[in-house]
């Protein structure tokens, strides 16, 4: 299940962002999209048009200031030889965005 926590992009890291991307524009606001967690820091994908397997996400924690963070996207596939590649950075915490289907299973336990 994905986390429920939303962030507004503050307008100055609006800006910003569009001058780090490609993208002809940028979110005013963003959902984590880490696995429902309560603590620790929240990330909200803003654009994947950066450099070749990178990604700009907007990362925050409570509500503290947000920041933008250039990351390397997640390299695990699921397994099988069309396995699905996983939408997040690489070294994130809990599950891949291909195990979403698996909702019974909790990443808080």
């Amino acid at each position: 299940m994905l986390c429920t926590h939303w962030r507004r992009v503050p307008l100055d890291l609006a800006w910003a962002a569009r001058d780090k991307s490609t993208a002809p524009y940028i979110d005013r606001a963003v959902q984590c999209q880490l696995c429902a967690h309560d603590e620790g820091e929240h990330f909200g994908l803003l654009t994947d048009a950066c450099a070749y397997g990178t990604a700009l996400w907007l990362r925050w924690h409570g509500m503290d200031e947000a920041e933008l963070v250039v990351l390397p996207d997640c390299p695990v596939a699921a397994p099988g030889p069309d396995g699905e590649g996983c939408c997040l950075f690489a070294d994130h915490a809990k599950q891949h965005t291909w195990e979403d289907a698996l909702e019974e299973v909790s990443c808080t336990s």
